[in-house]
């Protein structure tokens, strides 16, 4: 009971971010974007395609991990399965180009290691399923679903992350408020993605005694 209880607060506290972060983009609107787009540029679209995508994956992938759905709607996994395989696929692609318009260098880097390792342990768990190697699928969509998350958990850690930006700074702000909140956002993501990496190897896929 406590397990489904955590599970269906994780798959609520992440759809809320989700929808939160990716409503102003529904309206296909640049005026409403969080970050700042070169106008006339196709930053924007692919913006927009590359969250659409990677919310797709979220909800897919939440699928994946229903037992009922596994167990008794195989064919309906398999397919769920597919859509979340390249949704990731697409979504992380994107993510590439995007990187050329970020300013910070440690952001970019730390979104093209995001999309890079999303795409590796995406396609070993589809792989994996293919050869019908269902133990090492498993693991490895496991894997890919924790990076999934990073998006969720760098949001969650952005409290943690201020918090720990004013203890270095002796609760000062030597660069203001804005440059405080800029330089936490330069670094959620290598924040989640760290998290994320050691819930899943280190609680998640550690091998039972």
């Amino acid at each position: 009971m406590g397990m489904k209880r955590s599970w269906w607060l994780l798959v609520i506290v992440s759809l809320g971010i989700m929808i939160g972060f990716s409503a102003p983009y529904l309206t296909f609107d640049s005026a409403n974007s969080r970050v700042d787009t070169a106008p006339g540029s196709l930053q924007f679209p692919v913006l927009v395609t590359h969250i659409l995508f990677a919310f797709a994956a979220l909800v897919t992938g939440f699928t994946q991990f229903m037992e009922r759905v596994r167990t008794q709607r195989p064919k309906l996994h398999r397919n769920l399965g597919r859509i979340y395989v390249v949704s990731v696929m697409i979504s992380a692609l994107l993510a590439l180009p995007l990187t050329g318009y970020m300013d910070d260098f440690s952001k970019a880097v730390g979104f093209i290691a995001l999309a890079l390792i999303w795409l590796f342990t995406t396609w070993r768990g589809y792989r994996s399923a293919v050869n019908r190697d269902f133990t090492a699928h498993r693991r490895w969509m496991i894997r890919s679903f924790g990076i999934t998350l990073v998006a969720v958990s760098g949001r969650l850690l952005v409290p943690v992350l201020l918090l720990t930006y004013g203890v270095l700074h002796g609760f000062s702000l030597p660069e203001g408020r804005e440059g405080m909140v800029d330089a936490v956002l330069n670094v959620n993501i290598w924040a989640g993605l760290i998290v994320n990496f050691m819930l899943v190897e280190w609680v998640f896929l550690k091998p039972k005694r």
